[in-house]
This record gives structure tokens, sequence and C-alpha cells, in this order.
């Protein structure tokens, strides 16, 4: 859950912002996508699999290429 306190002289847009700001932070939206519709454990097992083999080969090729930090 997001909350947001507010300062004394703080305007309603500085407290709109740092609440988008969190609330992106949290990755709330992502949250509520994938708990839209049921998946299968099985389907959830097999996507964080893909996601890590994406990420085991796409590091060490950004690191070998010159100018890229």
């Amino acid at each position: 859950m997001v909350y947001v306190n507010k300062k004394k002289g703080e305007s309603k847009d500085s407290l709109f912002r740092k609440f988008t700001k969190m609330f992106i932070e949290e990755k709330v939206v992502d949250e509520v996508r994938n708990r839209l519709f049921y998946k299968r454990p099985s389907l959830v097992r097999k996507e964080k699999e893909k996601e890590m083999r994406q990420k085991r080969y796409t590091r060490p090729f950004r690191r070998s290429r010159p100018g890229t930090r």
C-alpha cells in the first residue's frame, strides 16, 4: 500500500508526483496485471526460468562490447 504524508507548505501537485513515483517504484500496476488472470504454477515457473535465461545471456554481451558501461 502506498502512503504519502503531507508536509507543511507542500502543494497538492508535489504530493501527487510523490504518490505516482512511489506507486511505480512499488510496481503496483505490474502486480495487478499479474493477478488479473490465474496462471498455473507450472507456467509461472517456466516464465521465471525464461527470464533468468535471458538475463544470463544478455549480461555478458553488454560488458564485452567496447563503448558500453
